[in-house]
């Protein structure tokens, strides 16, 4: 029984707006649960400011597609009818689902309210660059579509501590909210001088009210949806103070296998390990570090030194806790943090996160199915399936690198007794063609190998010591395994 795990970020940025995407996931899940994806990440299930939003601007969080707010019943992706059912149909199918959660900030209020604020320098938010003055700020949420249900709790300008847009005066500023206690929260990322604030109405995790309601409503959520983890969005702008007792109480409602991982956007391995530190190791993180290195070795090809990929990654430095990609929805061409791997790095990037041992890795719904919006991306299935199904039945046991060559690098996974079939040597280079001897194991003597990917057609022969020259195609990848 293949026992690799592998998550899919089952959406990209320009999935329709046809409300069909849960049906997309039904239909779907066989395929993925055949070739080896265990887990998908899907993306906020919660009411935002408009039907096309993706869910990042968040408005009503216990609103999952069952009421008319903002002009809508269904949410971009569709009703909350049809996400149980695609959750329970993932279930059916023995992949796990992890719901993408927004706790930041909260968009789209129905009223305003007048309070008092300072300007703060959008660089430095800890300089104020302006007198207190009165606002007109959209932070009142009634939620006036639902009625109550589920929860009658009443969000108020001091359930915020910062907003960005004046209403009296049609003006756009970072403003920070003032009251009794009310600054930025500590314990968050210090870029800008402290990056509590983000964008829209940001939360304030120092109000208890805030607290209690937010576990209330998570608690609520995982029960209501039977989910099997969180995907944290934005958690290095949100009190690290909460996020560890927020994965504690989740935890202790749900059961401790729970699963949680956290975007803390950036690439700095220090600062992730820090974090991790803080919250005792009670989540996952994204490899930033290690996207950033793909996207780097893409643009320079052969002048980038292969040796050094790992360079600066969270998995080289502390291999557990953490999810490795290539690619997600803010790294598309076109968003926000833009930096795609180019297509023809894109083999080797997801051989370097599906075939070594460390990491859970994380394929991109845009690199599987392809890109939407004005200018579509292709596909790039039959690339990954191979890799996947390599990591599905062959890649298991010690792992011994090769990484001993500028442009061409390599390593083998000596298999397992849990998987007798197993092992698997890759080499790949972003040069020239070439080659390099591995040793796989004496007791391989004679076996013969196959390049799983189709770019080499010559079989491989392991000679009496277990060792075997394997080539590799200029600027590409190949995983040999044994024949038949």
């Amino acid at each position: 029984m293949p026992s690799n795990y592998t998550m899919m970020q089952f959406f990209e940025w320009h999935v329709p707006n046809d409300g069909k995407h849960w049906q997309r996931l039904q239909e779907h899940v066989e395929e993925l649960q055949c070739v080896g994806i265990n887990a998908v990440w899907i993306p906020p299930v919660t009411k935002a400011i408009s039907q096309d939003d993706n869910g990042y601007g968040v408005y009503d969080l216990y609103d999952l597609g069952e009421f008319d707010q903002k002009g809508t019943v269904r949410t971009k992706y569709g009703t909350k009818e049809e996400l149980l059912e695609a959750i329970q149909v993932c279930h059916d199918h023995d992949v796990m689902v992890y719901a993408d959660v927004v706790m930041n900030h909260k968009a789209g209020a129905d009223e305003t309210e007048t309070f008092e604020v300072v300007e703060v320098d959008p660089d430095n938010r800890t300089d104020v660059i302006s007198d207190a003055y009165d606002i007109e700020g959209w932070t009142k949420f009634t939620f006036p579509g639902r009625d109550g249900e589920h929860s009658d709790f009443v969000w108020h300008y001091y359930h915020f501590n910062g907003t960005d847009y004046d209403q009296a005066e049609e003006k756009d500023a970072v403003f920070r909210i003032l009251g009794d206690g009310k600054e930025w929260n500590d314990h968050v990322d210090d870029e800008f001088g402290n990056y509590d604030y983000l964008m829209f109405a940001n939360i304030d995790y120092n109000h208890p009210e805030v607290v209690e309601e937010t576990l209330n409503w998570a608690k609520w959520f995982a029960a209501e949806t039977g989910v099997d983890g969180f995907r944290l969005d934005a958690i290095k702008h949100i009190n690290h103070n909460f996020i560890s007792d927020f994965i504690w109480q989740v935890r202790e409602e749900q059961g401790g296998d729970f699963y949680f991982v956290g975007e803390f956007w950036n690439p700095d391995a220090e600062a992730k390990e820090e974090f991790l530190e803080y919250v005792d190791y009670s989540i996952d993180l994204f490899d930033v570090g290690l996207h950033y290195r793909f996207h780097e070795a893409s643009e320079k090809g052969e002048d980038f030194d292969l040796r050094t990929i790992f360079e600066g990654s969270l998995v080289e430095k502390h291999e557990a806790n953490v999810v490795t990609f290539v690619d997600n929805h803010d790294s598309q061409p076109g968003e926000s943090l833009e930096s795609w791997v180019d297509d023809w790095f894109k083999p080797m990037a997801y051989a370097l996160i599906l075939l070594r041992e460390d990491g859970y890795p994380c394929v991109f719904y845009g690199d599987y199915y392809g890109i939407d919006g004005d200018e579509p991306i292709d596909g790039k299935k039959e690339m990954l399936d191979p890799l996947l199904h390599a990591r599905n039945q062959y890649s298991y046991g010690e792992q011994v690198d090769y990484f001993d060559h500028h442009s061409t690098i390599g390593w083998v996974r000596l298999g397992s007794e849990d998987h007798p079939d197993s092992g698997c040597a890759v080499i790949m280079t972003n040069g020239e063609p070439g080659s390099k001897t591995m040793h796989v194991g004496e007791h391989r003597a004679g076996e013969i190998w196959h390049d799983l990917t189709g770019s080499v057609e010559d079989d491989i022969e392991i000679d009496d010591e277990g060792n075997a020259d394997f080539p590799v195609d200029g600027g590409s990848v190949s995983v040999y395994v044994k024949k038949g």
